[in-house]
């Protein structure tokens, strides 16, 4: 597989993201609020799907597979994973009330959208490659797909970190 160092690269930054949504709940002595518990859930659970999606061509090109079947059971892994994630992630209490105070309902709705609008895009990219649609360009929809998984980590990250508390001074 020509990308497999790209794809352990992709897979240790997303360990590093990982590392930091720690480090971050460690340092602020815990969530405080539903939204920092949201936030923090998401940056572990995204990047450990990144390090899923990232290492699955990986280690299933290992196995002399057809080009075709590495990117479609890839694809089929992340999609599982990710279908389990948002669900998962949809039974938390936080879930509903991630939402700040200060937020317009309109800014709210157009984050909603634009996040429905990610999954979708991400779920059919993934769909693509499982039906063998595209078969020219899977190893390229695969690679951007694992890509957008890790830089929708690093928004949550991003907002995670803008949000969180300094801890309280003695």
């Amino acid at each position: 597989m020509q990308d497999a160092d790209l794809f352990l690269e992709l897979a240790g930054i997303a360990g590093v993201f990982v590392g930091f949504g720690a480090l971050i709940a460690v340092r602020s002595g815990g969530a405080s609020d539903p939204f920092e518990v949201a936030y923090m859930r998401g940056v572990v659970s995204m990047g450990l799907l990144t390090v899923i999606a990232a290492l699955a061509p990986v280690i299933l090109d290992r196995y002399d597979l057809a080009e075709h079947q590495v990117w479609a059971l890839s694809s089929a892994l992340a999609l599982v994973c990710m279908v389990a994630l948002v669900g998962a992630m949809a039974r938390t209490p936080e879930w509903a009330t991630t939402e700040e105070p200060i937020r317009s309902r309109r800014l709210a709705a157009v984050a909603r959208a634009a996040g429905s609008l990610y999954l979708l895009a991400l779920a059919v990219a993934l769909i693509v490659i499982v039906a063998g649609i595209a078969p020219d360009l899977e190893a390229a929809i695969y690679f951007t797909a694992v890509a957008l998984i890790l830089l929708w980590n690093a928004w949550l990250l991003l907002q995670l970190v803008f949000r969180t508390r300094l801890p309280a001074s003695e």
